[in-house]
């Protein structure tokens, strides 16, 4: 059965089960401050669980993208060396919101495998939470207990600890035990060997969960402590890819049709053959899994970087880059090309990765073209390491400093050491690293109390759009300590103005005023599953009165102003570009906009010229904002709104129109594109391969910027002695000293040329070495030279050069070649006589420099060198 069939037969069967099947949401989370990634199944629905929303069906059934690259069994060091975990992964799973709960979960799932799926009954287990003895005191499952031996004879029902079977949404929040279903895919011959009971939850690579029904029913408290829910919900999650495993009969989800036309392209992309060299076989199976989840993360929106998500996909895309050129000898990029056929295979189910083959394809050669870079520099690094250590061990220190500042893999550098005949002091890297993450935890560190609720909030609303100003009561809040920014307390309301932030666009800030005159300020707003949470350094006095909500009325304006700016923008960039700009991201502030679009190449000067002169015609032209709020998502669609790949819409959503430019935004907006007053471009550059950046102003911040340029110009102008033509008179002036450097650079070579001359007349020989030790009055640059002129005459040159250059000391230390050893060795030499000029350096064997801060040590530096040769 392939695997697209099997994903269909999933659908359709719940679908007939009564349920809404929904498409999956983005693998990216951008409104969830919990999250970086769909990590679960269930992770979309949160807000249900929770009870922030009403889902349009209480049954739901979906297959959803999901990355994990931590977690129970999830560490992406081991990704590839197994048969059956991934970094990104397909969850199918069915929903039940306070609708049916264990019995029809159970009875389901069993019909599927076995009837529909026609999975033997013989090689299926379950597993049913067996109680807990912890300050929990939790009951075993018995009602499940009992659906399943209905079902399944009852030694093939295991009981299962607290860790595997009681299932929890995070240290807070709705949990409750749950059921795993396994299967055993031994050969008969293996089975008679050991019973496969006894390889339930053993990480035995063919005695695998399959599925797992989480029955929702508690609620985990902060003080740690468990109450009932409301309501009970069914949460399921199947393995997509471990399913495809079982039912097209192989033994590892890496021989299904999910991966092999991947690896079969890798294969042929390298010459090399899957099956015949461990090593590489696990390289390939890294490669297979980690550009599913960097391809699927870059068409949800997330772009690698230094932060964040982005960092988290940089970093599975680098491993993907390491052990391609550590084992598959590819030293150019390639796991690009990969994206074509990966196209190809998703595309029908999923087909955002189809539509944004080329800007990931772009995005991901840009990003191994720089790794590779990264990593041949790390060689010249790990190289000079080597050549100055002075024992058989490098140090766990300065491996971690190599790993820490360049990005340089450790284990590519534990090989290298290892053929060079070398080893690492993998303790002391592991204990640099554990620092690290200790100080990176410590920063981070917070605690989150239970909420504390004044009264039923389940009617919060947003009236942000139609007033700043409103009457409003506080429904529930909870204190949120952090090493970062101390006691905080966030705030619901039963309505409220403060629009939270989202789409790009920063939230409002304001202040809440009671009857008593009383005031405290909103710091910030943002929303979390679904909740809309206010941000304040302290509580009010009288939490139970009502309360002016006010928002910041100038912020929000110039935030109105630059949002819709962006909307504005992004028409012209399609006009003025092209069709195939769509939006990539985007920051909206009060001062400034940022916008992301993909396009290949940089602006030219007359293309930003026409782009700001289209936008400023629809400022001039004074267009009425056109709003529908709450309108069918297929009838926006039809009416030309845009929508972004990666952005989660519901069935319902808003239209935002000024003239054509029409798009789906929540956002705030001007009542009339002649409140931006104008549009100004500040900058333009490239984020990534095919994603250009802009970044422009509007309203206020334009009269700063042609106020500020015109001051500048005039006190330009006052230097140039109010000349009539400033522009010439620059020119002029760059001309000459242009001139005047030419002469400059002649006469410093003209120097250091006598210079020469006299220095060759100065060297003496010491132990069969051409030696001198002075000081010069050039530059570094003209040092360099010298040095290498008279390198260039011998081959057992040893210099030492020290100059004062505008008060800071410099070392310069060349040693021919022929001569360097673990004793003459310039790198090592500067190091240690950089001491005298209070600074340090380094550099290559045969050429290295130091600079300090002490020119009055330079020389006691000269006078220690000739102790190098004695």
């Amino acid at each position: 059965m392939k695997s697209q069939e099997i994903r269909s037969k999933f659908l359709d069967f719940y679908k007939d089960k009564s349920h809404a099947i929904v498409p999956s949401s983005p693998m990216v989370l951008k409104d969830d401050p919990t999250l970086m990634f769909t990590n679960s199944g269930m992770a979309p629905f949160k807000e249900f669980f929770l009870g922030n929303a009403v889902p349009k069906s209480n049954r739901i059934a979906d297959t959803q993208k999901c990355l994990r690259v931590s977690g129970k069994h999830n560490d992406l060091e081991e990704v590839g060396y197994d048969t059956y975990h991934h970094t990104m992964f397909e969850m199918l799973g069915n929903w039940s919101f306070g609708d049916y709960f264990k019995k029809e979960a159970i009875a389901w799932a069993w019909e599927l495998l076995t009837e529909v799926y026609g999975i033997s009954k013989d090689i299926l287990y379950v597993t049913v939470f067996e109680g807990s003895d912890d300050k929990d005191k939790l009951p075993m499952d018995q009602e499940a207990y009992d659906f399943w031996k209905q079902i399944i004879p009852e030694d093939r029902i295991l009981m299962g600890n607290k860790k595997d079977n009681f299932w929890e949404m995070g240290d807070q929040g709705p949990c409750g035990p749950c059921s795993e279903i396994h299967v055993d895919i031994r050969t008969e011959e293996e089975k008679t060997k050991v019973d496969g009971k006894d390889l339930v939850n053993m990480d035995h690579p063919q005695v695998v969960e399959i599925w797992n029904l989480v029955f929702m029913q508690y609620n985990r408290k902060a003080n740690g402590s468990l109450e009932d829910l409301p309501a009970k919900h069914i949460d399921t999650g199947m393995g997509f890819e471990r399913l495809c495993m079982v039912l097209q009969g192989v033994t590892s989800n890496y021989d299904t049709d999910v991966f092999t036309p991947i690896i079969r392209e890798i294969e042929a992309i390298s010459g090399l053959k899957y099956g015949e060299n461990e090593k590489q076989d696990i390289a390939m199976r890294v490669i297979a899994d980690h550009v599913r989840a960097v391809a699927f993360s870059i068409a949800d929106g997330q772009l690698p970087s230094n932060n964040g998500a982005g960092y988290v996909i940089r970093r599975i895309l680098r491993r993907a880059v390491r052990y391609g050129f550590t084992f598959l000898n590819k030293k150019e990029p390639f796991i690009y090309r990969l994206v074509d056929i990966l196209s190809k295979k998703m595309g029908k189910a999923f087909p955002e990765i189809k539509a944004q083959k080329q800007l990931i394809e772009n995005v991901i050669r840009e990003e191994e073209s720089s790794f590779l870079r990264t990593l041949e520099q790390g060689l010249i690094l790990l190289n000079q390491m080597i050549v100055n250590a002075n024992s058989k061990v490098i140090s766990g220190e300065k491996a971690f400093e190599l790993y820490d500042t360049y990005g340089f893999p450790i284990d590519l550098t534990s090989l290298i050491l290892r053929e060079k005949g070398l080893s690492l002091d993998e303790k002391g890297f592991h204990e640099e690293m554990a620092k690290q993450k200790e100080r990176s935890r410590a920063a981070s560190e917070s605690s989150t109390d239970d909420w504390t609720v004044l009264m039923d909030d389940s009617e919060e609303e947003f009236v942000g759009y139609d007033t700043l100003e409103a009457k409003v009561k506080i429904t529930r809040y909870r204190k949120v300590t952090s090493k970062k920014d101390g006691d905080m307390f966030q705030l619901v309301f039963n309505l409220t103005p403060f629009y939270p932030e989202g789409g790009g666009q920063v939230g409002d800030k304001g202040y809440l005023e009671d009857v008593h005159g009383d005031v405290i300020y909103i710091l910030d707003t943002k929303k979390e599953n679904n909740v809309i949470i206010h941000f304040t350094k302290n509580l009010p006095k009288h939490l139970a009165e009502s309360f002016n909500a006010v928002v910041d009325k100038k912020q929000r304006e110039r935030t109105a102003a630059n949002h819709t700016a962006t909307h504005l923008l992004h028409q012209a960039l399609r006009e003025v570009l092209g069709t195939h700009v769509e939006q990539k991201g985007s920051a909206v502030h009060s001062k400034y906009l940022r916008f992301d679009f993909s396009h290949f190449s940089k602006m030219t000067i007359d293309e930003l010229r026409d782009v700001e002169n289209f936008v400023n015609a629809r400022i001039e032209g004074k267009l009425p904002l056109e709003e529908k709020r709450s309108i069918p998502k297929e009838q926006a669609l039809a009416e030309g709104a845009m929508s972004l790949f990666g952005e989660k819409y519901g069935d319902t959503v808003r239209s935002i129109r000024f003239g054509n430019s029409i798009e789906l935004c929540g956002g705030t907006h001007v009542q009339n594109t002649a409140d931006l007053w104008h549009f100004k471009i500040k900058s333009e550059g490239a984020v990534a391969a095919g994603i250009r950046r802009i970044e422009a102003i509007t309203t206020d911040a334009v009269k700063d910027f042609y106020f500020e340029n015109n001051r500048q110009f005039f006190e330009m102008k006052d230097l140039l002695n109010n000349s009539k033509e400033p522009v010439k008179a620059l020119q002029s002036l760059q001309d000459e000293n242009s001139a005047l450097k030419k002469q400059i650079e002649q006469l410093l070579k003209d120097k250091a040329k006598n210079l020469k001359g006299d220095l060759k007349s100065q060297l003496e020989e010491v132990n069969g070495v051409q030696f001198l030790a002075t000081e010069v009055d050039l530059d570094a640059g003209g040092i360099k030279n010298l040095a290498f002129e008279l390198g260039n005459e011998f081959n057992n040159l040893f210099l030492l050069f020290g100059a004062n250059v505008n008060g800071k000391a410099i070392l310069t230390c060349y040693i021919s070649k022929e001569i360097v050893s673990d004793t003459l060795n310039a790198g090592s030499i500067v190091r240690e006589l950089g001491k005298f000029i209070q600074g340090g350096g380094g550099g290559q064997p045969f050429f290295a420099t130091a600079g300090g801060k002490n020119p009055g040590g330079i020389k006691d530096a000269l006078s220690k060198a000739i102790s190098y040769l004695e």
